[in-house]
């Protein structure tokens, strides 16, 4: 399992449903070219790329977007959190406000698959956040609470488990919460409960070479999870060079 000590902040570019194998080739001829010292980047491609990603990649980890829920077994379509033990897989996302929207996932599932991570040695990046409708009726902390609460297993900790913020409403809209908001939020979390007083939290959520620095120089924030502006290789390189 990757040692969250050994760095000051993290980097985790979610590429969603993107990439080809051109792609993958340009980005990480431009991306091999720098080495981060106590940064930590960390590149989540469709799962079909995950192989060929890590073959390529010199300085990055690997991440799966998502894992399943089961070990193994007639369950067509799915990838189990050995399997990706198996072919060197360090990092995972769980919980993204898409999969709990779109496929209806609860946070009873997301637990189940940091379980299921954690058993098998890779780092899961849960993620959490509010809708706008929460956020307009003052719910923010209350919704917080509840995920953290029914997301995360006792079994997390500050050395194999990672949290990601990520305001529903700022996901890809060009949208993002003030500062203050942010700095809010992240400190609300690592009250919920004194074992998230040291865990890694990240923010996610229009996360772009304006701001980013900016974000990233908040006292409780230890790094982004980034989407669109990660495809863009030279802005996600400017991200992590510019940020703390």
């Amino acid at each position: 399992m990757v040692e969250l000590s050994n760095f000051t902040s993290f980097f985790v570019a979610n590429w969603k449903l993107n990439g080809s194998f051109q792609f993958i080739s340009q980005y990480l001829e431009s991306l091999n070219k720098e080495k981060f010292t106590k940064k930590c980047v960390v590149l989540c491609p469709p799962s079909p790329y995950l192989n060929y990603v890590k073959d390529l990649s010199k300085h990055s980890f690997i991440g799966a977007q998502d894992c399943s829920c089961f070990e193994e077994g007639a369950y067509t379509g799915e990838i189990s959190t050995k399997i990706l033990s198996d072919i060197g897989i360090k990092f995972c996302i769980v919980g993204h406000s898409e999969r709990r929207k779109y496929f209806k996932e609860s946070n009873e599932a997301v637990k189940d698959k940091t379980l299921k991570l954690i058993e098998n040695r890779i780092i899961p990046i849960i993620c959490i956040g509010e809708t706008l409708e929460e956020k307009n009726s003052n719910r923010t902390n209350e919704i917080l609470n509840k995920q953290i609460n029914e997301s995360v297993p006792e079994s997390a900790n500050e050395h194999n488990s990672i949290i990601a913020y990520e305001p529903v409403w700022a996901i890809g809209t060009g949208k993002t919460p003030t500062l203050n908001e942010i700095e809010d939020s992240h400190k609300f979390i690592r009250k919920i409960n004194k074992k998230f007083l040291n865990f890694k939290i990240l923010y996610g959520g229009s996360v772009n070479i304006k701001n980013s620095k900016q974000i990233s120089d908040i006292k409780n924030v230890d790094g982004a999870l980034i989407g669109g502006a990660s495809l863009k290789i030279e802005e996600f390189i400017k991200i992590i060079i510019n940020s703390s």
